[in-house]
């Protein structure tokens, strides 16, 4: 009779935490992702991610001395030396939670007008 030990369970990987801070309104303008229906960011990053890797973000926006925690998921890639001279870096999807909407409709109130710009951004 054989006997077979079981494994141990996979440990949980653990998201990856970046610290955001957005300091100009043309900066947020070109990080900002309208197009994910609860908003999202793209993070400049040379780091290799998955799409669907979970980030844990602390974002800081301008002047606004508060800090928004959101646990997004990386929807959005741009590699090394992608064309256009585009950043390399991850977009990353807010979830649907009440977090998400505070940053959302935050970032949009900052942006404005800007938002119907067709001013190149980080993404599309």
């Amino acid at each position: 009779m054989s006997t077979t030990t079981p494994h141990p369970p996979a440990a949980a990987s653990r998201p990856s935490v970046i610290q955001l801070a957005i300091k100009e309104k043309g900066a947020l303008y070109a990080a900002y992702i309208p197009i994910f229906a609860d908003g999202g960011v793209f993070i400049p990053s040379a780091r290799e991610y998955k799409l669907g890797d979970d980030i844990y973000v602390l974002i800081t926006l301008l002047d606004d001395p508060q800090r928004y925690p959101i646990v997004g998921k990386v929807a959005w890639i741009t590699p090394a030396r992608a064309s256009g001279n585009r950043t390399q870096g991850i977009g990353i999807k807010f979830p649907k939670d009440e977090k998400s909407a505070k940053i959302k409709a935050r970032i949009e109130e900052i942006l404005g007008g800007a938002l119907q710009s067709d001013r190149p951004t980080q993404t599309i």
